[in-house]
């Protein structure tokens, strides 16, 4: 039998160890966690203060705000601490915590992602039959159906990773923690777990990314025969902001959990997990409302009667 004693708290080495960087990137996460939570809460806010966006469509991205709060407020206060206090230690529990979180609400998002092109590809392409096959009902249920998914798949590579054993090493070379480099400290075979992980990955990013090109070829077809120009802009301008979103999230995902390169890259990982972690969540409340004229309207709409009421 092996001697060793249990490792109860990792170190996370974070993005450098250079002190002017450390400050800048402090500053540089701060401000993009702000925005991003402050630009989240807002559309969450006006799609419940606003009439005008009782639609499927706000509905769908009302929850999908409410994920990107989740999901940056997992990974980036925890790396806001270790930089501002220089503590780099985690618990046991702590890591798996956020590990779980991580991957339930990052598989959620892209499940989302993809009932959202459906939304617009009814929207686009039964526009006749649009709010009675989008109704809330349905709207409720497919969302509950991304969370229940979501879980399922990831239970198995939770107990597994439960199961994992460190007894050489507790320095994880990463900003937070992850499946990956959890993994290379491990003195359990991990081969089993790597491949659950593999496996899950490919068949959720296949699975969506399916979904999601079958839904746009369906929309670029319909609007292709729409008779004017004026008609295929105002078609094509309600699905550009998920276009970039989506475009984002799966082109980040390719490198990080496809790309078999990218597996052993770590300043790559850092990097797209940076992306995917704090700037996304900052870009997508930008990237939905400046282009979107409704919730330009309802945040006029708002503001105007908050200045009346004082």
């Amino acid at each position: 039998m092996r001697n060793h004693t249990a490792i109860t708290t990792f170190i996370l080495l974070g993005l450098s160890d250079d002190p002017q960087l450390q400050i800048i990137s402090f500053i540089f996460l701060l401000i993009a966690y702000m925005l991003s939570v402050t630009g989240n809460l807002t559309i969450i806010l006006l799609i419940l203060v606003d009439s005008h966006l009782k639609t499927a469509m706000y509905f769908f991205l009302q929850n999908f705000s409410f994920l990107e709060i989740s999901f940056t407020s997992a990974c980036i206060p925890r790396f806001l601490y270790s930089l501002s206090t220089g503590d780099r230690t985690i618990t046991y529990s702590a890591c798996l915590s956020q590990i779980y979180f991580e991957y339930v609400l990052a598989v959620t998002e892209f499940f989302l992602l993809t009932i959202m092109s459906y939304d617009r590809y009814v929207a686009i392409c039964k526009p006749l039959h649009y709010v009675t096959i989008m109704n809330r009902r349905v709207c409720q249920t497919l969302v509950f159906c991304c969370w229940m998914m979501t879980l399922l798949l990831m239970l198995p590579l939770f107990i597994l990773l439960l199961g994992l054993e460190f007894c050489d090493s507790n320095a994880i070379d990463h900003f937070l923690c992850d499946a990956n480099p959890l993994m290379k400290i491990s003195c359990s075979d991990t081969w089993l777990v790597e491949q659950i992980l593999v496996v899950c990955s490919v068949l959720i990013f296949i699975m969506t990314l399916v979904c999601v090109v079958l839904s746009y070829i369906y929309i670029v077809r319909t609007i292709l025969r729409f008779p004017s120009a004026q008609q295929k802009k105002k078609a094509f301008s309600t699905c550009s902001s998920h276009m970039i979103v989506l475009s984002i999230s799966y082109g980040s995902c390719i490198f990080v959990y496809i790309k078999p390169s990218a597996k052993d890259d770590t300043a790559m990982n850092k990097g797209i997990t940076l992306l995917n972690t704090s700037i996304s969540p900052m870009l997508n409340p930008f990237i939905y409302t400046l282009r979107n004229k409704q919730v330009i309207q309802a945040f006029n709409d708002l503001i105007k009667k908050l200045y009346s009421s004082q």
